[in-house]
């Protein structure tokens, strides 16, 4: 059977750099950074080894009706603002709700509401427990939420695969259009974990950079001095649809999905596997999908997290791959602004991949001062005009998930 040509027709971001996406792009651009000094109490009240964070930029309350901020966690308010934005850019499409379906991601769901339930049942017992509160915490709440949104009933699905989860997503999507099960998908993933207990946690593991004394300058990807990622949150959506539905109804089109792979390692529950063979494998079956070459790439936004190990890993696979070309492709590094935004993380760097190959420019890659030798890169740290071509988004996650989504022109 014939491949469908499937488009991106519309995007949507709630980020740390801005409240929308031509925002958060522009920012982007400017080479601005999401992360600062937190002000919640609970940072001094639990002694955080970690007082930063990239936190959302607009307050969701100023952007979603009160009764929505009350029912929804914030992962899930965050996925519906991205979600309704993407869609009303797409031109909201008539489309037959059995024809439209969801694919959204999260790497840890609701734990907000999960942790504040389990505080209210303590303190003050099971009759305080709110009755919304598994609805709120369920991982597949903020896909719901965009779902019965937009009348979504061609499925919605929710991929939980730690930090690759939201790239899956968009995996999932091309291939349930190619399948027929749909003819638009909302895909995408959201986070809002910037919470005392993952911040102790992952400060526990020595995940996170401990720059408290200089929070814009701490996520430094394939920089000597990189000492971690920093926690972010937010969420990001692409419509897709095939582009014979998209031309029918007159619709922009952004750039072509031309294919997503999902692989895993089996090596280590949080550590990546320093062969690089199986976020290679991912690589090279994105491309595969409708044969696309190494020598059509002219872009990678690499998954890049600025702790030690994971940049040196995805490095060798990088290699592994693309062989002594990868020194002549442009590579760029958005967690270094945007920060680590875990389930979020591959939906707001496929959405800077596409924008990347429509606008023709590879976003540019932050505080990297004194770059690690071992790491032979061509990467972006200003602005960098692009040629036609194909471009890949890279995203591993614990449990050693790899999952690549990849991009042409249109």
């Amino acid at each position: 059977m014939a491949l469908k040509k499937i488009v991106v027709t519309g995007i949507g971001a709630f980020s740390p750099l801005a409240g929308n996406a031509p925002d958060t792009w522009s920012a982007l651009l400017a080479g601005k950074t999401g992360a600062r000094t937190m002000e919640m109490e609970w940072v001094a009240k639990y002694d955080l080894p970690v007082t930063f964070a990239a936190q959302i930029a607009v307050a969701p309350g100023d952007v979603l009706e009160r009764v929505e901020t009350k029912r929804l966690d914030p992962s899930s308010q965050y996925a519906l603002i991205a979600g309704r934005e993407a869609f009303a850019d797409a031109g909201s499409p008539e489309v037959d709700p059995g024809r439209l379906a969801v694919d959204w991601a999260t790497g840890i769901g609701g734990i907000w509401t999960l942790v504040d339930a389990w505080e209210d049942l303590r303190e003050k017992g099971p009759r305080r427990v709110m009755p919304m509160t598994v609805p709120m915490l369920m991982p597949n709440g903020p896909g719901a939420a965009i779902g019965m949104d937009l009348h979504a009933r061609a499925g919605i699905r929710t991929v939980v695969s730690a930090c690759a989860s939201s790239t899956e997503s968009i995996a999932n999507a091309y291939n349930h259009i190619q399948a027929g099960y749909a003819d638009v998908v909302i895909a995408g993933g959201s986070e809002a974990a910037v919470h005392p207990l993952p911040i102790a946690s992952f400060a526990a593991m020595q995940a996170l950079s401990k720059r408290n004394d200089d929070p814009a300058a701490a996520s430094r990807p394939y920089d000597v001095d990189r000492d971690g990622f920093v926690l972010g949150e937010g969420a990001a959506a692409l419509v897709l649809e095939t582009e014979e539905h998209a031309l029918a109804r007159g619709a922009k089109i952004y750039a072509e999905v031309i294919g997503g792979a999902v692989t895993s390692d089996a090596y280590h529950i949080t550590a990546p596997d320093p062969e690089g063979s199986g976020a290679a494998r991912a690589m090279h079956e994105a491309l595969a999908v409708t044969g696309a070459t190494l020598d059509e790439v002219v872009h990678i936004n690499a998954h890049a997290t600025s702790t030690p190990v994971g940049d040196v890993a995805e490095y060798s696979a990088l290699r592994r791959v693309f062989g002594a070309k990868l020194d002549e492709i442009p590579v760029s590094a958005t967690k270094a602004s945007t920060g680590h935004l875990l389930g979020g993380a591959g939906a707001i760097e496929a959405l800077f991949t596409v924008m990347a190959l429509h606008t023709q420019t590879a976003p540019p890659t932050i505080n990297l001062d004194n770059p690690d030798p071992a790491i032979e890169l061509d990467v972006v740290t200003k602005p960098r005009e692009l040629k036609p071509g194909v471009a890949i988004s890279n995203s591993f996650g614990f449990g050693g998930h790899n999952a690549v989504a990849a991009f042409r022109n249109y």
